[in-house]
């Protein structure tokens, strides 16, 4: 089934160029933070009430519970101009929409236990199925288990965690997510990293924590096109197909780390002589070639992520389950976008010479924080590659995750 005809310039809800105005007005601010973040191993407070402040979080939180419910093109982009400033700060915000849109999924009752009474919430979240939650007879789990990568958990007012449900009598019955307050939680501070050094990814440890029947998601019925809170939302933001969002959320933070590299790239090489020989870089072929190389990837990055978007909201627009086809297609273009953007900055970050290395330099942070990207279970360019070409050639699909 073909897709949708996607619109090269959707219409935008109103209210949407106020919040990219507001994520491109904080990025100045937000790269000062940068180094700041990197060093410490986590966003800044500043840097995470400037991005509250402005309700930037709120991006794809439902309308009815205070949010923006804004398309997904209108993620992108905010995604994208916050991480022209600071990559882990546009990677963390890129996710919290994402959890945001789960929670969306949730019960009333889950909704409103985050958002009721603080409608600027930031939940963190580790979503595959690392623990383990023994669901009782009345309805209520106890989950146990180690969540790695919780990204932004330092902050969070909410922790979303995946784990397999059994019975019990230890029988596999499902596996979702559960809404967990921090303080229930053990945060093990231990993100050492290179890549995305500063979005406080620690690991996350439970230990029998009570979970109330309606905190819980199922998520392979969510990837079917059932949830408790589907409906309650006008619009169709909440019609989307799972998976290509989730896949989709991870991405925007590569478009604004190879923008803001590009950008930097252009003034650092500014009169600067080709070592060991006579040559004006500027004014190098090869220089010349490098950068239309780079840029054009970039480019074609942003518009597979912008057809991405589009054909997600157009199914959703029409009420239309997302095909097969279509949805791994998306996870294809999701990790050969992020490909792209690495292989970009990297050309640029070579041809730049040896003085890019040093630490306080935009294109080796750049890097590092594309080649962190590039390593997410979801955006693993020869999985994906591997899952489409499966359905292209008529074959059964190798993950539930499509």
């Amino acid at each position: 089934m073909a897709a949708p005809e996607t619109r090269l310039t959707p219409r935008e809800p109103a209210g949407a160029e106020a919040v990219k105005a507001s994520a491109k007005r904080i990025a100045p601010r937000l790269k000062a933070l940068a180094p700041e973040a990197e060093q410490s191993r986590r966003l800044t407070r500043e840097g995470i009430d400037l991005v509250r402040d402005h309700g930037l979080f709120k991006t794809l939180q439902p309308e009815r519970s205070g949010g923006h419910q804004l398309t997904l093109r209108t993620h992108l982009d905010v995604v994208s101009a916050l991480s022209e400033g600071c990559v882990s700060t546009g990677w963390v915000v890129g996710v919290a929409h994402a959890h945001s849109w789960l929670i969306g999924h949730m019960s009333r009752q889950a909704q409103d236990d985050v958002y009721a009474n603080n409608p600027n919430a930031f939940v963190a979240a580790v979503v595959g199925p690392r623990g383990k939650a023994v669901k009782h007879a009345d309805g209520s789990f106890h989950l146990n288990g180690f969540w790695p990568f919780g990204s932004g958990s330092d902050y969070a007012d909410w922790l979303m965690l995946g784990a397999e449900v059994v019975d019990e009598n230890g029988q596999a019955e499902d596996w979702g997510d559960f809404l967990i307050p921090p303080g229930d939680i053990d945060n093990l501070n231990d993100w050492h990293s290179a890549g995305l050094a500063g979005t406080g990814s620690h690991s996350l440890v439970g230990k029998d924590v009570t979970v109330p029947s309606h905190r819980f998601i199922s998520m392979p019925a969510l990837f079917q096109g059932h949830s408790p809170g589907k409906d309650l939302h006008e619009g169709t933001l909440y019609k989307s197909a799972a998976a290509p969002v989730l896949a989709l959320a991870l991405t925007g933070s590569a478009i604004g780390c190879a923008k803001a590299s590009l950008a930097d790239y252009r003034d650092n090489i500014q009169g600067k002589v080709m070592a060991y020989t006579d040559h004006v870089q500027t004014e190098w072929p090869p220089t010349q070639m490098n950068a239309a190389n780079a840029a054009t990837r970039i480019d074609a990055a942003e518009l597979l992520l912008y057809r991405s978007a589009d054909t997600i909201d157009n199914y959703a627009a029409r009420d239309t389950a997302m095909p097969v086809l279509e949805r791994a297609r998306v996870r294809m273009d999701c990790a050969q976008a992020v490909r792209f953007c690495l292989e970009a900055v990297d050309l640029l970050f070579i041809n730049g010479g040896a003085s890019g290395l040093a630490w306080d330099k935009l294109l080796q942070r750049a890097s590092r924080d594309l080649h962190a990207i590039n390593m997410h279970g979801l955006l693993l360019l020869d999985v994906n590659a591997e899952a489409y070409g499966r359905i292209l050639l008529g074959l059964e699909p190798n993950s539930p995750l499509i």
